[in-house]
C-alpha cells in the first residue's frame, strides 16, 4: 500500500511525500523547498529515491538543486520546460513506474504551459495535479488560456471519483468562499466550508480531496450547472460552458 504524507513548505505549499509500505526509500513531488523535506527524512531515517516536478514555478521547484546534490534522486518533470536537473523528462501519455505503481502523465496546461500532472489508477488511486486542481477551485491561468485549463480539468472530471486529489497549495478555505458565490444554493458548498473552518482552526491539512467531492463542490467542474451559470451570468458570459468557466476564472483573480 502507498501512503502519502504532506510535508507544508513556504507559506501554504504541500510537499507530498509517498512511500510504498515500509520501504524506507521515498519519493517527494514538487520540492519548492529543501529544508523541511531533509528535516523529515532525516528524522524517519528514509532515503530520497525519486523526485516528480509538475511545472516550473520557484515554489515547486525551489528544493530541487540542494536535493539533487545532497540525495542523487531520480528527477522526473516535464518535457517541454527550462527546469534544471531534470533525468526523465515526460508528457501526455506516457508512463512512469514510481515505487512499483505505474503512473500515468497528463499534460495539464493552463497554469503554466508546461504543467504535468500524475495519476496511479491503483488501491487507492491517487492524482497529483500541482497548481491545476485546487480543493473547490483551480490554478489562476498565468501562461495558458481559459480553454486550455477547462480541458485539463475536464480530464480529471473523467477519472474514478474515489481518485485521491494532492493539490499543492492549502487554498481551500478561500476557494470555498468563492464557491458560496459562484454556486450559492450548493449546500455541500456550505457544509465542506465549516468543516474546512474547524480544520484550519486546528492547523489541520483540508487535502486531500477526492474527484467526486470536487464534482460536488468545485465551481469550475460544475459550470454546466442552473445556479453556477446563473451566478456567472452576473458577472460576464455564460452562453456555454467555456464561456462560464472563463467568468469563473476572471471573476475569482478579483474577488
Amino acid at each position: 500500500m502507498m501512503s502519502v504524507t504532506p510535508i507544508p513548505a513556504l507559506s501554504d505549499n504541500y510537499i507530498w511525500l509517498l512511500r510504498q509500505d515500509t520501504s524506507q526509500s521515498v519519493c517527494v513531488v514538487d520540492p519548492g523547498e529543501a529544508a523541511p523535506v531533509i528535516e523529515f527524512l532525516e528524522r524517519e531515517s528514509l532515503s530520497l529515491d525519486s523526485i516528480l516536478i509538475t511545472h516550473h514555478h520557484h515554489d515547486h521547484t525551489g528544493g530541487l538543486a540542494e536535493l539533487i546534490k545532497r540525495y542523487s534522486p531520480h528527477v522526473i518533470g516535464p518535457a517541454n520546460s527550462s527546469i534544471e536537473g531534470i533525468d526523465e523528462a515526460v508528457g501526455d501519455g506516457d508512463e512512469i513506474r514510481i515505487m512499483g505503481r505505474l503512473f500515468d502523465v497528463m499534460a495539464t496546461p493552463g497554469h503554466t504551459l508546461d504543467h504535468i500532472s500524475y495519476f496511479t489508477a491503483g488501491i487507492p488511486a491517487l492524482l497529483f495535479c500541482g497548481d491545476t486542481l485546487f480543493c473547490a477551485g483551480c490554478g489562476r491561468l498565468f501562461e495558458g488560456t481559459p480553454e486550455q485549463m477547462f480541458t485539463a480539468l475536464k480530464q480529471f472530471a473523467e477519472l474514478p471519483e474515489d481518485t485521491l486529489v494532492f493539490a499543492a497549495h492549502e487554498y481551500t478555505q478561500a476557494n470555498l468562499t468563492f464557491a458560496r458565490a459562484a454556486d450559492p444554493e450548493n449546500e455541500d458548498v456550505k457544509h465542506a466550508l465549516e468543516e474546512c473552518e474547524k480544520a484550519r482552526a486546528l492547523d489541520r491539512p483540508t487535502l486531500p480531496s477526492t474527484i467526486g467531492r470536487e464534482l460536488k463542490i468545485n465551481p469550475y467542474l460544475r459550470v454546466n450547472t442552473d445556479s453556477v451559470r446563473q451566478a456567472a451570468g452576473t458577472q460576464g458570459a455564460n452562453d456555454n460552458d467555456l464561456a462560464t468557466f472563463t467568468t469563473l476564472r476572471e471573476w475569482k483573480n478579483r474577488f
